[in-house]
């Protein structure tokens, strides 16, 4: 299938502010043949965004960042949260794609502005989908060489509100943080579980200088 067996009838902005609702009434061809019938669907419009593990090889730490997430605070009114969850969120450094940028750009600039670290070198991980039931938004997945010697105080742009703490991790107790179900959102996750696989290529290619790449999971 291929977006030529979409079609859209009509298309309606109904939000315009920080973000984006639009509105799709359309149809697409099935698998047995055929078309299904009208859909009718909000899609949430936020735009492409970046995120990086940033990594250490010489002091075998990560630099992961804390701050307030109004959409985990809104998920607090559900019951499916226990009640010491917290609305501030461990993460790796992330941005939104502004017009202009290249996903490695945007990997560059946030892990200065979040994390005051400069990339040396970066690799991509991968690129997918957050909640392609709901929304467009893609994430585009890399890991950076930084130096952790200084990295930690609070970070980020107040004209944005940003109040982003910064946490240098030695990786086996972010290895227990991933275990004990510390990391509460996709991007962090997914960065994580891929760090945890290549993390010894990963330490070798930059350490030694091994030509070697460790394997995209994407």
């Amino acid at each position: 299938m291929t977006p030529d067996d979409v079609e859209i009838i009509e298309k309606t902005r109904l939000y315009q502010g920080f973000f984006r609702v639009d509105h799709y009434r359309l149809k697409h061809r099935l698998f047995g043949g055929g078309w299904s019938g009208e859909m009718s669907r909000e899609v949430f419009e936020r735009r492409h965004a970046v995120t990086a593990v940033l990594y250490d090889p010489d002091l075998d730490k990560l630099v992961l960042v804390e701050q307030f997430r109004p959409g985990a605070f809104a998920a607090l009114s559900s019951p499916w949260f226990d009640s010491d969850f917290s609305p501030w969120l461990v993460e790796f450094i992330a941005g939104i794609i502004e017009e202009g940028e290249t996903p490695e750009d945007v990997a560059r600039r946030e892990a200065v502005e979040e994390a005051g670290c400069e990339i040396r070198e970066l690799i991509p991980v991968c690129h997918y989908l957050s909640s392609p039931g709901a929304s467009s938004e893609s994430v585009f997945v890399f890991c950076g060489r930084v130096d952790a010697s200084n990295a930690g105080g609070v970070h980020g742009l107040s004209e944005e509100h940003e109040n982003i703490r910064v946490l240098s991790v030695p990786v086996a107790e972010a290895w227990q943080w991933l275990e004990s179900g510390k990391f509460r959102n996709a991007m962090t996750l997914i960065g994580m579980q891929w760090f945890k696989m290549n993390r010894d290529s990963l330490r070798a290619r930059w350490l030694r200088g091994s030509s070697s790449a460790p394997q995209s999971q994407g």
